[in-house]
């Protein structure tokens, strides 16, 4: 693959910087990669994986714009109330760059379809916001052998790491899936939603872009991985916090003794 000159205009930027380059920017239209949910985390990830020229983007979403999401659902507008989630998004980024391919998957991801769907993909970014999906989204990637970027915010705070528990790290040590950080279910009622409590809109944003962040590192292979740290940001306070995350012998998807 070879850059054309609107190619080479858009992606400047990215042609400066070493890391990235014209190799780089090669192996980001070639990558495809999954986001489930086009809600406050996927809108900014979707936005920006679309703009920095990600050549494939699957969008799985099974829910309709509400007014309630435009107040931090950035991809989608007032005009799209009512609609797909999928398609909205899929106008929205078609519009930002048409060099990116946008797959809609509008369904509810099961245990049925969700190793089907994201084996497609290269890499998974997950923006859903229920334990049962997390987990479901973590045991695909896991067997598909897929990166699986994570982020979740609430009120005021956020949270973001990477899983790879089908790899080691750089010295050959294991390294944690979901299950290992969250073993179990949360009690019912024990975290209310967003509908329930609120959020502000502009920490969905803040987390999301440091998600696409993540997904862009782990395509292009630079910098260090969050695969086994959790960042934590503390939005009022403006403080960040990154703790190391162990894998569970005990897991039972990815430990020893499964």
């Amino acid at each position: 693959m070879s850059l054309n000159p609107e190619q080479i205009q858009r992606y400047a930027r990215h042609l400066l910087l070493r890391e990235v380059g014209g190799q780089g920017q090669e192996k980001l239209l070639g990558a495809k990669v999954l986001v489930v949910g086009a809600g406050g985390l996927g809108a900014p990830v979707l936005l920006y994986l679309a703009a920095a020229g990600v050549g494939a983007l699957g969008v799985v979403d099974d829910d309709k714009v509400d007014l309630s999401n435009l107040q931090r659902q950035i991809i989608h507008a007032t005009n799209d109330v009512g609609r797909d989630k999928t398609q909205s998004a899929r106008e929205t980024l078609r519009a930002l760059n048409p060099d990116v391919t946008v797959n809609m998957h509008t369904v509810r991801l099961d245990a049925a379809n969700a190793r089907e769907i994201i084996s497609a993909y290269d890499l998974v970014a997950d923006g859903s916001d229920s334990y049962e999906t997390r987990a479901l989204i973590n045991d695909a990637c896991y067997f598909a052998r897929r990166p699986l970027v994570s982020a979740a915010v609430g009120q005021f705070d956020g949270q973001l790491t990477v899983f790879k528990a089908y790899d080691t790290d750089a010295k050959g040590a294991p390294l944690p899936c979901y299950r290992c950080l969250y073993p179990q279910a949360p009690a019912p009622g024990s975290i209310p939603s967003c509908a329930e409590a609120g959020i502000l809109g502009a920490l969905s944003g803040v987390m999301g872009a440091w998600q696409a962040l993540e997904v862009l590192k782990e395509l292009l292979n630079i910098g260090d991985s969050l695969a086994g740290r959790l960042v934590l940001f503390d939005g009022l306070g403006a403080q960040t916090r990154n703790i190391k995350i162990q894998p569970d012998p005990a897991c039972v998807l990815c430990g020893a003794a499964k």
